[in-house]
């Protein structure tokens, strides 16, 4: 599980037997989870944030999209 990134309190990461989904992130905080597909920046799943913490999480990760989908790249060989 490589984290990407740590920002405001909460781990962006990849699971490594996911290569064969589109390029997406992880986030978690405590025992929350939520994950985001990366070419839209859309929600995937959630699993207990709030819905102003998921408009935080999305800003953030298409903030830093750039970065997580190099390191996703990196990390599955694409």
């Amino acid at each position: 599980m490589p984290t990407v990134l740590r920002v405001a309190g909460y781990r962006f990461f990849f699971f490594s037997n996911e290569r064969g989904e589109p390029a997406h992130v992880h986030v978690e905080q405590a025992a929350r989870y939520a994950k985001f597909w990366l070419r839209d920046v859309s929600l995937a799943s959630n699993h207990g944030f709030r819905s102003a913490e998921l408009a935080e999480l999305r800003w953030l990760v298409f903030e830093h999209r750039l970065l997580i989908q190099e390191k996703w790249d990196e990390h599955f060989g694409r």
